[in-house]
């Protein structure tokens, strides 16, 4: 069999090339990365972290007209007609202005404002002051529209819990905890699924699940996310379980502890399964339903495993361990491009690609948990490094827009971008926001373990 090298600065200042081939770990004599190299790594990181996220969606993004935050941007960060306020993006943009302010003190005075005008708009206008419950979204002047109807869907809800409980955690304002508190208590008493575990995720307006009439073997889905009604699906729970820790590290209570220990063993034992993938859709009693792999939402639901775990029992249970590992090393194995670097979007158990887009959350969720399972494994396998540095090339040299700064949505496999606009109502700075911070801190570690 014929091997492709490639071979890059980066790898080469530590003495390694990268041999392509199925990328499966194996128990080999590791070179170790020197200290030189993290922190350079780490320098490059934050400087794309400022450049090309914090510096273009902020202060921009905030809608002093409207409230809440701006979405929609042409790819010179010029305001695109609005998609309205759509409760996913409100609580994300929460959320990373809140974790900019707890982990860049010199930028605390510029971001606190920001913090606040989301937890405003969340709470004065997202907050359904009739039924409660985050509405789905609205329109820029806070009324009901067709786009989103008057329905609440879990999704948003959980978005709009994280970004509320971070907000506390930054600002110490007890309306963003009360908020997110409120928000837990509303989803809990009308979504939570006493009977089978999770929660139900489509709700009318005064949060009763939506059973819909099947007719023609037609499912019914919820508006704009595409999810089918009167199902379960992994991308809501997996959001759950993030949302939750977040507000349990600012609000240990007993309930909310039970829910997350449910949903932690939800997420592992029902919705992942051996060789590590995940079921997207599933009964409300958890039996799934065939689809395709999503590379991008299993390495992602690694991390978000583990994290869960350590912040309820302090360190993560083998069990844990086992199956975040599994869903990074399937992903490796089935959803690597071994020509270019990267992950593709979309595959099969057993291997077959079926959308070789790269799409950026894919491509920085993959660098934050290529980089957690080198922190984890990197002494039995160089596998995870070499392919965080082919990941982290690969968006330096194509996700990230060169003359306008800021990450393409979509790109083809080679590279070559697929779409234009930096701004939509489903990409905010969350995904690659939270990936570089917990990258450059990682790798700030990994140096001082050296």
């Amino acid at each position: 069999m014929r091997i492709n090298v490639i071979c890059c600065p980066l790898l080469l200042s530590f003495g390694m090339c990268v041999a392509q081939q199925p990328s499966i770990p194996s128990q080999t004599t590791v070179s170790q990365p020197t200290r030189e190299t993290y922190l350079k790594l780490a320098t490059e990181v934050e400087d794309t972290l400022h450049t090309d996220v914090l510096n273009v969606w902020f202060p921009r993004t905030v809608d002093h007209q409207y409230g809440g935050f701006h979405s929609h941007f042409t790819r010179d960060w010029k305001w695109a007609p609005s998609d309205g306020k759509f409760s996913v993006f409100q609580g994300r943009m929460t959320w990373v202005a809140s974790q900019v302010v707890l982990r860049y003190p010199k930028l605390k005075n510029e971001f606190l404002p920001i913090v606040r005008q989301g937890v405003n708009y969340m709470q004065n206008v997202m907050w359904d002051k009739q039924d409660g419950g985050f509405f789905w979204g609205l329109d820029d002047t806070g009324k009901i529209i067709p786009k989103f109807t008057d329905g609440k869907e879990l999704y948003g809800i959980g978005f709009c819990i994280y970004g509320a409980a971070a907000a506390y955690q930054a600002t110490g304002d007890p309306k963003a905890l009360a908020l997110a508190q409120e928000g837990f208590r509303w989803t809990d008493e009308h979504a939570h699924d006493s009977v089978n575990g999770g929660y139900n995720e489509w709700l009318t307006r005064d949060g009763r699940p939506v059973v819909p009439t099947v007719a023609s073997g037609q499912i019914a889905l919820a508006p704009l996310a595409g999810f089918p009604i009167n199902y379960k699906s992994m991308n809501t729970h997996i959001h759950l379980l993030e949302a939750f820790t977040q507000l349990y590290q600012v609000w240990p209570d007993q309930t909310l502890r039970d829910r997350l220990e449910e949903l932690l063993a939800v997420v592992r034992d029902k919705i992942s399964v051996e060789p590590g993938v995940m079921n997207l859709y599933f009964t409300n009693s958890w039996q799934a339903i065939p689809d395709h792999d999503s590379y991008g939402h299993d390495v992602e639901a690694a991390y978000l495993m583990l994290e869960t775990d350590e912040v309820l029992h302090h360190k993560a249970s083998p069990k844990t361990e086992r199956m975040a590992r599994m869903l990074v090393d399937h992903a490796l194995a089935y959803g690597w491009d071994k020509t270019n670097g990267g992950f593709f979007r979309d595959g099969t158990t057993f291997g077959k690609t079926e959308d070789t887009a790269k799409e950026w959350w894919v491509e920085v969720e993959g660098l934050n948990a290529l980089l957690l399972m080198h922190q984890r494994y990197g002494k039995e396998t160089g596998v995870y490094f070499e392919r965080f540095l082919e990941q982290w090339q690969f968006i330096q040299k194509h996700q990230i827009d060169a003359q306008f700064h800021g990450l393409y949505n979509l790109t083809k496999a080679d590279g070559t971008p697929l779409t234009q606009d930096k701004g939509v109502i489903w990409k905010a700075a969350y995904h690659d926001g939270r990936a570089f911070m917990n990258v450059s801190e990682r790798l700030q570690e990994l140096a001082r373990d050296q």
